[in-house]
């Protein structure tokens, strides 16, 4: 009985010490935040606001914020008269990305929350797929003026959050690239 009552105490500090190793939280990933300015987005401000809120309600280590002043946003928003148009990203922190939120595309019946969602994957750094179907945020124009969807699936998402992994975070791009999405059947002679 003696030596099961000095077992005891062993054994217990043994399944303590297990069970804390087991129980040690993960560092979660840092969370990397991107600031933008839609100061100069004119109508376009509420389905900026809805496609940043898609984009942050699907993301795990990236968060988009607006910029405390106009001038240090990371990427701003602008209304112009013309076709989509961003920077290739992914942009990081003090970045200078650009987002044209072209009023043709909404002209020929494109849904405006879906065309900022889209955009912003670009400056996420996100390419076209315009043969992809409507669930896909960067399928854009591919399925038709029907197609209303906003919001990015789990692979979008999970291509962004691996974009802004910390170990990629260290590989920024230094080439500036600009992404024309004709939301159209036309081709624009300058996207060729």
């Amino acid at each position: 009985m003696a030596a099961l009552a000095a077992l005891v105490p062993v054994m217990l500090s043994t399944t303590a010490g297990v069970a804390s190793a087991h129980s040690a939280p993960h560092a979660p990933p840092a969370v990397v935040t991107l600031t933008y300015d839609a100061s100069d987005a004119g109508q376009w401000a509420g389905p900026i606001k809805q496609a940043v809120q898609n984009w942050n309600d699907a993301l795990h280590n990236v968060r988009l914020e607006p910029a405390s002043t106009p001038g240090s946003a990371d990427y701003v928003y602008q209304a112009t008269s013309g076709w989509p148009q961003t920077t290739k990203g992914p942009i990081f922190p003090g970045g200078n990305g650009d987002v044209q939120l072209g009023q043709q595309a909404v002209d020929e019946g494109f849904d405006a929350t879906r065309i900022a969602a889209h955009e912003t994957g670009h400056i996420l750094g996100l390419p076209d797929d315009y043969s992809g179907p409507c669930s896909e945020i960067m399928s854009g124009h591919g399925p038709g003026t029907s197609c209303t969807n906003a919001k990015p699936d789990a692979a979008e998402a999970a291509q962004v959050d691996k974009n802004y992994a910390a170990d990629r975070a260290a590989v920024r791009s230094h080439h500036r690239q600009v992404v024309i999405d004709v939301w159209s059947g036309r081709v624009l002679a300058s996207a060729r």
